[in-house]
């Protein structure tokens, strides 16, 4: 027996007849592509040849600093990323965006993206207040984000919203997120660069954290403005895919929840913006297999929304804590994409616990075609544990890391036929969880389950 099972969704009282465990042998040599866009294709970043000067710098350069005060350093550096996938066209780089920026425009004097996604410092933090998990916290997301004065903010946006610019196709655009602190610097810096405003959208946040002052109005919604290169430009809108999300013509407010926990998986960005807002602008906005720029990766959510959209992605970084988490994101992310979009081999081996109590096929099993209280194929006549899977703890002798990790639990019915008919899933983190978590209604069909364990291992260069 084989089969493919899709993650499914939480469930709930009791304790199941059976356990099936699955184990992953390997992928196929030549595996099915199901989905991805000119599989086997491998792409080039557009970054590849870029050197730079003054490298070091540069990585930690403040806005307020003059050439003066930095730390000279003379020899060039070739510019590397610290992640790249060249099938699916990921490529993330550390460094200061203004300098990779000045690089990627003096190697494509044209342009070379076509949308870029910014969500820029927001000057917020120094020293108010918010809650935060319930809590009166300091709002001080790091230096980064402190405000060195309207003007000096000002310049900043200016600066890089000059550099993007150049490096947009002649008809790319280009998202920025802001608050009202920074928000009316940046659509002031756009009317003074020659941009052409398209729309603001208001981003509203169901749940936004309360306001402890009791002196303003609610903090509930953030500000993204979408511009085009130049008033010349020739913009992509995909109205059809965007009139079909709401069967009418999409207004500028959209309601979207904050990123949950399943978004911060590896790390907590203070300013991480959700995966499916990202995704909405850029299903609006290019056509898979475009080439997006985020200068501020923060969290990684852009990177992981491109690799679901299929579109190509160069992300940039100045802190290496979050660029690092990003990484492992990214990673996690094409896992289960290439687990979604290819069919993976797998043996499955039948055990049957007869001390769990609840009867086997509903009667014995004879009708059923499941296996008997006393069949031979019983495997664990002692009724043991249920979630003892010792065979899958391997430690590979080779240099790896574990990626990703799943226990994904199907429960089947096979009351009345011999082949089992799949009536739920789930991934809980074991088989008690799953069963306590599962409707009445699913218990009183299932007669077996299926434990999909899933592990897979990165080598390590040498």
């Amino acid at each position: 027996m084989a089969r493919k099972t899709n993650s499914g969704r939480n469930c709930r009282a009791g304790v199941p007849p059976a356990v099936v465990k699955e184990r992953q042998h390997k992928y196929p040599e030549q595996p099915e592509c199901l989905n991805p866009p000119s599989p086997g294709l491998l792409r080039t970043s557009p970054l590849d040849g870029i050197v730079l000067e003054d490298n070091v710098a540069a990585l930690y350069e403040r806005r307020d600093e003059t050439p003066d005060d930095r730390r000279s350093q003379t020899a060039a550096t070739a510019l590397h990323p610290i992640y790249r996938d060249d099938a699916y066209g990921i490529w993330l780089y550390h460094g200061n965006c203004l300098t990779i920026l000045d690089a990627i425009a003096a190697k494509h004097p044209d342009g070379c993206f076509d949308m870029i996604f910014a969500d820029p410092p927001y000057f917020l933090s120094n020293g108010g207040i918010t809650c935060h998990a319930g809590k009166m916290v300091k709002v001080d997301k790091g230096d980064w984000d402190r405000s060195r004065g309207a003007e000096l903010n000002h310049e900043f946006n200016t600066e890089w919203l000059k550099r993007c610019q150049k490096v947009l196709k002649p008809n790319g655009t280009i998202w920025v997120t802001g608050t009202h602190h920074v928000i009316f610097s940046v659509g002031y810096a756009m009317q003074q660069l020659g941009f052409e405003i398209l729309n603001d959208i208001a981003w509203e946040k169901p749940n936004p954290p309360p306001n402890l002052s009791c002196r303003y109005f609610t903090h509930s919604t953030e500000t993204i403005l979408w511009a085009a290169k130049t008033e010349k430009s020739k913009h992509v809108f995909n109205y059809k895919a965007m009139k079909a999300v709401t069967g009418k013509q999409m207004k500028t407010v959209w309601t979207m929840t904050a990123p949950g926990k399943s978004e911060k998986t590896f790390g907590r960005h203070p300013t991480q913006k959700p995966v499916a807002l990202v995704e909405r602008c850029l299903l609006s906005s290019t056509h898979e297999g475009d080439c997006v720029l985020d200068p501020f990766l923060g969290g990684g959510t852009t990177a992981v929304a491109c690799i679901r959209t299929y579109r190509h992605f160069v992300g940039v970084e100045l802190d290496i804590s979050y660029l690092l988490s990003d990484c492992k994101r990214v990673d996690r992310e094409i896992i289960e994409i290439w687990l979604r979009d290819f069919r993976v081999r797998v043996d499955v081996s039948v055990i049957i616990g007869p001390a769990l109590g609840l009867p086997f096929g509903m009667n014995g099993g004879n009708r059923s075609g499941c296996p008997t209280k006393n069949d031979p194929n019983d495997l664990d006549p002692g009724g043991g544990s249920m979630d003892r899977i010792n065979q899958m703890a391997d430690v590979p002798e080779i240099q790896t890391e574990s990626i990703f990790h799943e226990t994904k639990f199907v429960f089947l019915s096979c009351a009345q036929a011999r082949t089992g008919s799949v009536v739920h899933t789930t991934v809980d983190a074991d088989v008690q969880s799953a069963w306590s978590h599962t409707k009445e209604s699913v218990k009183l069909q299932t007669t077996h389950i299926v434990r999909c364990e899933t592990e897979i291992f990165r080598v390590k260069s040498s």
